[in-house]
């Protein structure tokens, strides 16, 4: 009987913060907070002396590291509703500062301002991005939920299983061998950064580990009384077998099998050998047995007829094929006619004027006389 392990995925457990992890992303996320503002404030002091207005100036402010502020709010609610951020969210935690940048460049009168107005922005751009950051992680570590990794390996997934449908079945040779490649890269990208799926491979791998270790320790410190040891079944000797085969013979024939095995023992010895494989006869049956001889029977049978006694015909050469031919065809035969016999029965191919020079000498010899007839006058 053969035992399967099953693996069941557990959904994910909730884990509070302890009092040491809040006391250090809170000094840390603090910290983010007052370089953003010092950030914000350079900024602002940088678009007011170059256009004069404090509106301008805060408008500049917003749209730089304003808006990489608002997309980094944006993407940790959205993780907090335990769902996946658009695409235009991501895009955006990217371009965003880089448009800060950009801004402040502009802004410049020479390359030292350049230098300071384009570097200035990035302060609170980067304490936007994390504060984000540390946000969406403090989320996944209390919820046991990345909707991010979730949404990358589906669309890595979904994209997998078409490109394996199209490498198996796309009717264009190229395509197929592309989708091959993009497959294997995509296969790749499956599982990476899941943390669920990382928790249950590990697991898995702790199970394995503790039934590997649980047989090991089974098999060095069990009892040995605990379970008897069971020994192979040992195979059935040569006189378990004779025994059986005896069983299901006559007596007799019994008899005969032993005395040809031992055909030197008498019959006491036989009858006493026949008894260790539960044939238990007597040595006169024996005797009786092994001196009857067996049944002689006498078959009549006619006497075969007197084979015919032929002479062998002597061998025909082209002369002689074309008499035949001649007297099977009979008189009225002409040269082409024997010959196309000749060439139908005998595969013989005699042109015509030999035919006639055949038939002429045939014409010229004299009547052959008639052969003695050894049985005319009877036995002498």
């Amino acid at each position: 009987m053969s035992t399967e392990t099953k693996y069941e995925t557990k959904p994910p457990t909730r884990t509070r913060l302890t009092k040491g992890q809040r006391i250090v992303l809170g000094s840390a996320a603090g910290i983010m907070v007052a370089v953003g503002v010092a950030g914000a404030v350079g900024t602002f002091s940088n678009a007011l002396a170059e256009f004069g207005r404090k509106a301008t100036a805060a408008g500049v402010v917003a749209a730089g590291e304003g808006l990489t502020l608002v997309l980094a709010v944006t993407m940790l609610g959205l993780t907090l509703l335990g769902q996946s951020s658009p695409v235009w969210v991501r895009i955006g935690l990217w371009v965003a500062p880089l448009a800060a940048c950009g801004m402040g460049l502009s802004l410049a009168s020479n390359v030292t301002e350049g230098v300071v107005y384009a570097t200035t922005p990035l302060g609170m751009s980067g304490a936007a991005e994390g504060l984000g950051l540390i946000a969406r992680r403090v989320v996944i570590y209390t919820t046991g939920v990345d909707a991010e990794a979730q949404r990358r390996n589906a669309d890595a997934v979904q994209q997998l299983a078409y490109h394996q449908a199209a490498a198996e079945r796309h009717p264009d040779e190229d395509t197929r061998a592309a989708s091959l490649r993009t497959s294997w890269e995509l296969a790749k990208k499956v599982g990476v950064g899941d943390q669920v799926l990382g928790a249950g491979l590990v697991e898995v791998q702790r199970v394995r580990l503790r039934e590997g270790a649980d047989a090991a320790l089974a098999t060095m410190y069990a009892g040995q009384t605990d379970k008897p040891s069971v020994s192979p079944a040992r195979s059935a000797s040569a006189t378990d077998v004779l025994r059986a085969r005896f069983a299901g013979m006559d007596p007799a024939d019994a008899i005969r099998f032993a005395s040809e095995a031992r055909p030197d023992a008498p019959p006491a010895e036989l009858a006493a050998i026949l008894g260790t494989y539960d044939v238990h006869v007597d040595p006169v049956a024996v005797a009786l047995v092994l001196g009857q001889r067996p049944a002689e029977y006498t078959v009549d049978r006619p006497d075969a007829g007197v084979a015919l006694q032929l002479s062998e015909l002597p061998a025909l050469g082209v002369q002689g094929a074309v008499e035949e031919a001649a007297t099977a065809l009979g008189e009225d035969a002409s040269a082409r006619d024997i010959a196309e016999h000749l060439e139908r029965h005998r595969r013989l191919v005699v042109p015509e004027n030999h035919v006639r020079a055949a038939l002429s000498r045939a014409a010229k010899k004299p009547p052959a006389a008639p052969a003695d007839d050894e049985m005319k006058d009877g036995y002498n």
